[in-house]
C-alpha cells in the first residue's frame, strides 16, 4: 500500500537506527533526504541502493503536490531528515499536513531524537514540559522571552554553538541567573557533554570553554 513513512535516523551513534527504520529504507520506492549527500553517507553504511531525492525547507513548497500525486499513484516514500525524527525543527510538516489533507497514509516510525534523551538526562521535572525549538534570532525574540519567563513547565530549546552564550545571557536577564538549566551537546557522539547548573554557573563555563557541535539546552520553569 502506498503511504509516506517518516523515519527518524541517528542523531549521533549508527547504531541507535532501528531495524524496522532499516527495513523501510530498503523497501520503499523513494527516499526524500534533507541532505543528500550527508543522507547518502548512512545509507552506503547500510548497504541501501533506494533512490534518493532532496527535500529540504527551501524547495518543500514546490515539491509537497508532486509528491503528494505520486504517493496516490501507488508510490511508497521514506522521509528522512539529517538527523533525528522528521518536522522536529526538521523539513516534514508541510509535507505530512498534505498527505493528511488528501487523505494519504502516513505513519511514522519511532526513533532518535535529540530532545528526549537531553530531557529525561536533565535531572529537572519532566512530567510536563514544552518544548521551543530555535528561539527567533531577532523579530520577536524578546516577546518571546519575556513570555517563557513565566512558564512554569520545564522548557526545551535547540541552539547552535556560536550563539548558546548570547542565549544563555538572555536566560540570565529574563528567568534569573539562578533559575536551573541543563545544557546537552553532541548527544550519543563520542564527545557528548551535559553540563548542569544555575544560569550563572554554565555561562561561567562555556564563557571559559566554548561549546563545539549539536545542543540541546532545557530550562527549569517557574517555581
Amino acid at each position: 500500500m502506498s503511504k509516506l513513512y517518516l523515519v527518524p535516523t541517528p542523531i549521533g551513534n549508527l547504531e541507535d537506527i532501528t531495524l524496522r527504520a532499516l527495513k523501510v529504507l530498503q523497501e520503499v520506492d523513494y527516499i526524500l533526504a534533507e541532505d543528500t549527500r550527508t543522507s547518502g553517507k548512512l545509507l552506503k553504511h547500510f548497504d541501501i541502493a533506494t533512490p534518493m531525492q532532496s527535500h529540504h525547507m527551501h524547495n518543500e513548497h514546490k515539491t509537497v503536490d508532486t509528491i503528494v500525486k505520486r504517493i496516490q499513484s501507488g508510490e511508497t516514500f521514506a522521509l528522512i531528515s539529517d538527523a533525528g525524527t522528521p518536522a522536529i525543527s526538521d523539513p516534514g510538516f508541510l509535507l505530512t499536513r498534505a498527505c493528511v489533507q488528501h487523505g494519504v497514509d502516513v505513519e511514522c516510525l519511532p526513533g532518535a531524537t535529540a530532545f528526549v534523551p537531553a530531557l529525561v538526562n536533565s535531572g529537572l521535572p519532566n512530567d510536563k514540559f514544552v518544548f521551543e525549538g530555535f528561539l527567533p534570532v531577532k523579530k520577536g525574540r524578546q516577546t518571546r522571552l519575556k513570555f517563557l519567563a513565566e512558564e512554569t513547565r520545564t522548557m526545551v530549546f535547540y541552539e547552535s554553538p556560536h550563539k548558546l552564550l548570547k542565549t544563555l545571557a538572555n536566560f540570565a536577564e529574563y528567568f534569573g541567573e539562578d533559575r536551573q538549566l541543563s545544557v546537552s551537546r553532541e548527544l550519543t557522539k563520542l564527545f557528548e557533554e551535559t553540563k548542569r547548573g544555575s544560569v550563572k554557573e554554565v555561562l561561567a563555563y562555556y564563557t571559559e570553554k566554548p561549546a563545539k557541535g549539536e545542543i540541546v539546552v532545557v530550562v527549569d520553569g517557574k517555581k
